[in-house]
């Protein structure tokens, strides 16, 4: 089965400049400063592939293909990788795609890291977020395991929940808009890809000209929440790196309250 790759919108040119804007987006829209884009896989029902055995089967109990999709804060696409069997995880989609490898490879001119704001610690790089489904990396950030998580670690892991809401959303707007996406999709898998493509792009274009209020998408549910996670070891650069965000919004310069703190401000 061939998938299907592509850079979408204004950042098929990779410009320092749109990244920059980017980042600003979720600075104050999220308050997750350094930030790029949030990435997540959403399985999309398709019927039995003749001959195709379980690897359209997934975790889930259904067979699908995988729409793994970069996305910033007005829910439109950036990058997206189409047609992965859905018996595969989120994090081995991502480290098989040209995604990861330009990451990896600094082919995407994403720029250098920068102190984060108000902050005198060290510069921080540019990240996308994900969830558990994810390998943590120096470019990926996902949040730690949420048994037994002292206070530092829950504040890191709900603000990295307020950055992902946009890849939930752009999901949820997507499933709404185009009803192909209610029930299984009735075609060959390549013919799948191409309806994909097509609904991706026609998403893209709607949120550019004819979109509502921003705020409005907020109310779809995220949906999915995450496959179980097959990962291994974090690496140590990964990990210093959610350190550094970690430490910086428990700090005054990165504080923002939870939302039970903001409502008991809200009383006095």
């Amino acid at each position: 089965m061939v998938r299907f790759f592509a850079l979408l919108t204004d950042l098929i040119s990779f410009s320092l400049q749109q990244w920059l804007q980017i980042a600003h987006g979720f600075l104050d829209r999220a308050q997750f400063p350094n930030c790029i884009g949030a990435l997540d896989g959403k399985h999309i029902r398709v019927k039995k592939a003749p001959n195709s055995g379980s690897r359209f089967y997934n975790y889930k109990q259904y067979f699908s293909v995988v729409l793994l999709a970069l996305v910033y804060t007005n829910y439109r696409f950036a990058i997206v990788d189409i047609g992965a069997y859905g018996s595969s995880a989120d994090a081995r989609i991502f480290r098989a795609s040209r995604m990861s490898r330009w990451l990896e490879r600094n082919q995407l001119d994403i720029p250098q890291p920068a102190p984060l704001p108000g902050s005198a610690g060290p510069p921080a790089p540019f990240v996308i977020v994900g969830d558990e489904g994810f390998a943590l990396s120096p470019h990926l950030m996902c949040p730690f395991p949420r048994r037994g998580l002292e206070d530092k670690k829950r504040n890191f892991n709900y603000r990295l929940s307020r950055a992902r809401r946009f890849v939930e959303c752009a999901f949820g707007i997507l499933s709404s808009k185009w009803c192909v996406f209610l029930s299984a999709i009735q075609l060959a898998p390549e013919n799948v890809n191409t309806v994909i493509k097509a609904c991706v792009v026609l998403h893209n274009f709607i949120r550019m000209y004819e979109a509502t209020q921003d705020e409005d998408a907020l109310a779809f549910p995220a949906p999915d929440q995450g496959e179980p996670s097959q990962l291994g070891r974090a690496g140590s650069a990964g990990l210093r790196v959610r350190e550094l965000f970690c430490d910086f919004f428990a700090s005054p310069a990165g504080s923002f309250p939870f939302p039970s703190q903001q409502a008991s401000r809200g009383e006095n």
